[in-house]
């Protein structure tokens, strides 16, 4: 079984956003739905839901970020 990094995605109240993607990321975006979706037994009926998480979940361990962001909040300018 392949670890993806992502696992089941979550159904949650969501905002509208529209960006655009070059060919190749969206042919991966593709690529990647349907393997999490035979790994995880989910159907993966739009692609574009991936994209959330994935930001999420590269946000979470991006750890220039973390730090950042809590010298940010500390500084009382959040």
């Amino acid at each position: 079984m392949t670890k993806l990094k992502l696992g089941a995605i979550a159904d949650d109240k969501s905002l509208k956003l529209t960006v655009e993607l070059p060919a190749a990321v969206h042919r991966d975006l593709l690529a990647y739905a349907e393997i999490l979706g035979r790994e995880s037994s989910q159907s993966i009926s739009d692609p574009a839901k991936l994209i959330a998480p994935m930001l999420a979940r590269f946000m979470a361990t991006d750890r220039a970020f973390a730090k950042a962001r809590r010298i940010y909040q500390t500084s009382g300018e959040g």
